[in-house]
């Protein structure tokens, strides 16, 4: 299987990444996988989900962030 592009941040999606691990969860459950694919499919959902997680942090952060601008009192 050919090295796949990472994608760049204007072209990637949480909701289809998700999607992809989902798709790879089912084709190992199927059982209809070689060892070595296995291995391999596993490796990269691992990635995807990096990816994931490290989306999730950043949204947090930008959203605990807006939420202390919000709850700051104003200096008059």
């Amino acid at each position: 299987m050919p090295a796949k592009k990472k994608p760049t941040p204007d072209t990637w999606n949480y909701e289809s990444t998700v999607e992809k691990i989902e798709d790879i969860l089912h084709l190992m459950e199927s059982g209809d996988m070689s060892l070595s694919d296995l291995f391999e499919q596993f490796n990269v959902a691992a990635d995807y989900l990096k990816t994931c997680d490290r989306f999730l942090t950043e949204r947090r952060a930008q959203v605990e962030l807006s939420i202390e601008h919000l709850t700051d009192e104003p200096d008059f």
